[in-house]
């Protein structure tokens, strides 16, 4: 063995010094396929490691204790500060500011009242440039206020003027273009305004019942044990109904969007690896086919096969070498790039550093698929004699490696599944993909034996251009099979793209707006309902009108395991985080599509009991008679499920996930919420005659929603577009080898053919109508897998309706098809160009 690994390196080494020109296409696909997996590793990482080191800015304090509609009781403040905490109280409701001159425009705003000791870390920066707590200070008899440069834009304000919140005039001091903790408390219906705390009482908008927030930032004496007084504070305060985190926990909903991000950015990565593989197949092709000689020369001087299959082995492990360490260099560059490019939307400065995992994880991807798809060509150079490969162009031995290659074959296989599997968050999703990539291999492998058998069954063209383009695509050593896979899978990465996100921007601005209400309005008072009522009914244009209780509760328990301890499925997990919203009803609201259970009756008073979402309840894996502890302004209030409903959310009506029976709540001081349908020329007044009127009633403007959630939906587009693009790149690097692969004997037959009479026009028409077939033929299957996989994802992720968009599959086979006969037509042009005296000379 010694011997023979001395020898094959000796003949490695030597080859290797000619220059590694003819795999060029084995690098540049390994190197594609390993810098998008080692760029998102790397980039999400930096983002993950700057939300770690910067998590006590971000959250605003070493802990943070949340709790709606009350604030905390004066003996849990002072337990905090008899233990050196310093405390910040921050309160959080949504208002809508009104400009006091003019026409007296108005938006939905976010607003945050702070107290003096805000930020306990970091700094707010203003414009211009002054204290925090000198621009919300009273000045001549009025507080100050700061608010986002989106705010002064569209309402055309100036520092210096004036603005009511509520009850409240409020003096514009500057713009806040920079809040630490952002992050931590994002700003989701409009844009941020702050006030201080001693001020918010003016505005008359926190009374029983509203939709307020409390947070309370918590910093410990330098050296304290963060998790230690955490425990401590919710033993001693068990009944406080709060949310408590720590600085390490202090954005999670952005570490799971970076996470998920990056498995989807990373499965891309893979699939455009898995394409490269493909690609490492055909390089290797090409490369055994253009060492023929030397292959056969060895043998016939009686070289063994391990020696001749253990020297190309060490060539191509030096080649993929280089492949993945360019791969791993541009992986390493990218992240700068992006984090350049996205400055505006990343939630911190990543901290961009030489992260091993990253990049260790996409070396070794890179490693699998190289040894996957270069073993089967590498075996076959093997196991065919030498007396075979001197006539393999003419007559092309169909040998099979033996059942050890077979199974070593597979083995690989399943290294690069199970580390997929393994590294992935989402290890179901992760499988899956493994799973739909393996059939679609077999289906793109299935069309090309069905597209050989049919071409080789095709009656007789009497145009030679045709009846040459059909036989080129079954005649022995065909690359049919090679260039169908490489095609289809990165056409059916960008179909399943398009087609998502041209079903989520249909659903939003095509379906939602035909039912979707004009308004919802919060934190309308129980004495103020009749008012309201009257209002909307006074406005012209304005047509269905409907309330309910609004309250807020959180989830605590499921059959009484809390809910920090339920293993839930992912989908579901979200009703687990923050409150939810809960309302009451002695009847099944409008719309009500109950799956499971009964509605109780109208005039029930016994004990409380819910109707559930049955998409959830699937999650938690509950069903009627299970019981939910949810809790109500720090009571906690177990409710039995009485029934399941399948919830619309898409139709924006009046939907909660939790709708109990009345009674016990309806003695919890609530709110209510409104619905209200109005034409377009009716909003306007209808905004400005609700507002004017009771002034802690926030509207929020579902159009300008939807156009939100439209325009994010587009960016969501362009950047799904651009990342299946990749594929789409390996694709074209993967067609270009397997054209350069059989590139040798494209020439030998376009001498031939020119020899015997054929015109360059002639043998340019016959290409043209193989990689036409081609194309249509990858298109065609392209289309039915990125359908399929767009209906699964839209229907079974998403819980979305999905609807067959025909334009972008016949988009898709076009665009197949004409950059398949481009790519040919360039890969064949040195067949096209050659001369056949030279070459019949050397033969």
């Amino acid at each position: 063995m010694s011997l023979v690994l001395a020898n094959a390196w000796r003949i490695a080494r030597r080859e290797l010094r000619g220059g590694v020109g003819a795999m060029r296409i084995v690098i540049a696909c390994l190197a594609l396929g390993v810098a998008a997996i080692a760029a998102v590793g790397t980039l999400s990482r930096a983002v993950e490691e700057g939300l770690k080191a910067d998590g006590r800015r971000i959250l605003g304090g070493d802990l943070e204790v949340s709790v709606g509609y009350r604030p905390m009781p004066e003996e849990a403040r002072a337990w905090i500060a008899e233990r050196g905490g310093r405390l910040s109280a921050v309160t959080e409701l949504r208002s809508m500011l009104v400009v006091e001159a003019g026409a007296r425009e108005r938006m939905l705003v976010e607003l945050k009242a702070v107290d003096g000791a805000y930020p306990l870390y970091g700094a707010a920066r203003l414009e211009p440039a002054m204290p925090l707590a000198e621009a919300l200070a009273v000045r001549n008899g009025r507080p100050g206020l700061v608010a986002e440069a989106v705010v002064l834009e569209r309402l055309k304000l100036r520092p210096g003027d004036t603005v009511r919140l509520g009850d409240g005039l409020f003096e514009l001091r500057g713009v806040l273009a920079e809040e630490p903790d952002r992050v931590a408390s994002p700003a989701v219906l409009g844009p941020r305004v702050m006030i201080s705390a001693e001020s918010l009482a003016a505005t008359g908008l926190v009374q029983p019942g509203s939709l307020v927030r409390y947070e309370y930032r918590i910093r410990l004496p330098e050296g304290s044990d963060v998790g230690a007084f955490r425990s401590a504070l919710e033993a001693a305060f068990r009944d406080g109904g709060w949310r408590i985190r720590t600085y390490a926990q202090a954005a999670p909903g952005v570490i799971r969007f970076v996470e998920q991000t990056a498995l989807f950015l990373t499965l891309v990565g893979l699939t455009a690896l898995l394409v490269g593989g493909i690609g490492v197949a055909n390089g290797v092709t090409a490369w055994a086919e253009s060492r023929r000689r030397t292959i056969a020369t060895l043998k016939c001087l009686g070289a063994p096969a391990a020696t001749v299959f253990a020297a190309s082995a060490l060539q191509l492990l030096a080649i993929a070498a280089i492949g993945i360490a360019i791969g791993l260099a541009a992986g390493l560059a990218l992240p700068w790039v992006a984090a350049e490019a996205l400055a505006g939307v990343l939630p911190v400065p990543p901290r961009f550093g030489v992260y091993p995992g990253p990049l260790g994880i996409a070396a070794l991807f890179g490693l699998l698929t190289a040894a996957t798809f270069a073993l089967w060509p590498l075996a076959r150079a093997r196991a065919i004699p030498a007396v075979a490969l001197f006539r393999d162009v003419v007559a092309r031995a169909e040998l099979r490696p033996g059942l050890g290659v077979v199974a070593a074959n597979a083995l690989l296989a399943a290294l690069l599944v199970g580390l997929v599997v393994a590294v992935a968050e989402e290890r179901r999703f992760a499988a899956a993909f493994c799973a739909g990539a393996a059939a679609t291999l077999v289906l793109f492998r299935l069309g090309a034996a069905a597209l050989k058998a049919l071409a080789a069954r095709a009656p007789r063209s009497q145009i030679p251009a045709v009846r040459l383009g059909l036989a080129n695509l079954h005649r022995p050593g065909a690359p049919t099979g090679l260039m169908l896979v490489s095609l289809g899978l990165g056409l059916s990465t960008l179909a399943a793209v398009a087609l998502i996100q041209g079903n989520i921007q249909r659903q939003v601005t095509e379906t939602m707006p035909e039912s979707a209400p004009a308004f919802f309005f919060i934190d309308i008072q129980n004495d103020q309902l009749e008012r309201f009522d009257a209002i909307a009914a006074a406005q012209e244009g304005v047509g269905q009108v409907l309330r309910v209780p609004s309250l807020r509760a959180r989830i605590v328990a499921v059959n009484g395991t809390p809910a920090e301890q339920l293993q839930v499925a992912p989908e579901a997990a979200w009703a687990l985080r923050g409150d939810r919203g809960l309302t009451y009803a002695a009847t099944p609201p409008e719309g009500t599509r109950i799956v499971a259970g009964s509605w109780w009756p109208a005039d029930y008073r016994g004990e409380p009991l819910v109707s559930f979402d049955a998409a959830l309840a699937r999650g938690f894996g509950i069903g009627v008679g299970d019981t939910l502890t949810v809790n109500v302004l720090g009571r906690d209030v177990t409710l039995r499920i009485a029934s399941l409903r399948d919830i619309s959310w898409r139709s924006l009506g009046m939907n909660f996930t939790l709708v109990a029976s009345p009674g016990l709540l309806e003695q919890a001081p609530h709110t209510h919420i409104a619905t209200v349908h109005a034409t377009r020329a009716a909003e306007a007044p209808l905004l400005r005659a609700v507002t004017d009127a009771l002034p802690n009633v926030s509207a929020i403007r579902v159009r300008e929603a939807l156009e939100a959630v439209s325009r994010l939906l587009r960016q969501i587009g362009a950047a799904l577009s651009s990342t299946g693009a990749i594929t789409l790149l390996s694709g074209a690097l993967v067609l270009a080898g397997a054209i350069a692969a059989g590139r040798r004997r494209r020439v030998y037959e376009a001498v031939v053919l020119k020899t015997l009479g054929a015109t360059r026009r002639q043998v340019l028409a016959a290409y043209l109508v193989e990689f036409g077939v081609l194309g249509v033929t990858a298109g065609a299957i392209a289309a039915v897998v990125g359908t399929a996989a767009s209906w699964a994802v839209v229907t079974f992720v998403m819980r979305g309706e999905w609807a067959f968009l025909p334009g972008t599959l016949a988009a898709t086979v076009a665009a197949c098809t004409v950059m398949t006969m481009a790519i040919g037509w360039a890969g064949t042009a040195v067949a096209l160009r050659a001369r056949p005296a030279p070459l019949l000379r050397t033969e």
